[in-house]
């Protein structure tokens, strides 16, 4: 059985710019939090995206991980970095349908059936593995996890909240997942527990 611990990383000014995601580093309050995260996870193997933000996210944590370029976040083509409002207002009908229809593109990066493609082929391969793997990665990388587990539209992709530092678990038995919530801090029935 493999249990799979996806972290989303901390926070960095994007996050808190309501801005499309660019390569930058966590802010100090968010790699602080990070820390105090430190010996929570005790995985057989961690790996993380290729991002900086990722990255730092597992330095904080006290982890080297591997890197894997599935995990990379949502690719947001010309729009990286760009405020979400100021996008916005420039291209209205080029952000609506981005926000609503998950096979446009406007930004010339990825859609969001182009993430949840290559989101499900990377859980399709993880899925015989054995052990306890943890995953730092992004907001993005979570939610179309999520529709795939549980084959969910994909335009529910923008209702689904992803904060900061935030675990999701996912367990696979090698024929399918099964997205597992999360105990309450110190929960003694919060052992392991069979997919399915």
């Amino acid at each position: 059985m493999l249990r799979l611990t996806l972290l989303a990383h901390g926070a960095t000014a994007a996050n808190r710019a309501v801005a499309f995601p660019a390569d930058e580093p966590l802010t100090p309050k968010a790699r602080a939090a990070a820390g105090r995260l430190r010996g929570r996870f005790a995985p057989t193997e961690a790996v993380s995206g290729p991002a900086l933000r990722a990255r730092q996210t597992a330095e904080a944590l006290g982890l080297a991980p591997h890197p894997d370029p599935a995990l990379r976040d949502v690719d947001c083509g010309r729009w990286a970095a760009a405020a979400m409002d100021a996008v916005m207002q420039r291209e209205p009908e080029a952000f609506a349908a981005f926000m609503t229809d998950p096979l446009a593109r406007p930004h010339g990066g990825e859609s969001i059936a182009d993430l949840v493609r290559r989101t499900t082929a990377w859980l399709e391969a993880m899925a015989s593995r054995r052990g306890r793997v943890l995953a730092i990665t992004h907001a993005a990388v979570v939610r179309a996890a999520l529709l795939g587990v549980l084959g969910a539209p994909l335009d529910a992709f923008w209702r689904i909240d992803v904060p900061p530092l935030s675990t999701t678990q996912l367990v696979s038995d090698g024929r399918r997942w099964t997205w597992r919530a999360a105990p309450a801090e110190g929960d003694p029935a919060s052992g392991p527990r069979p997919a399915g």
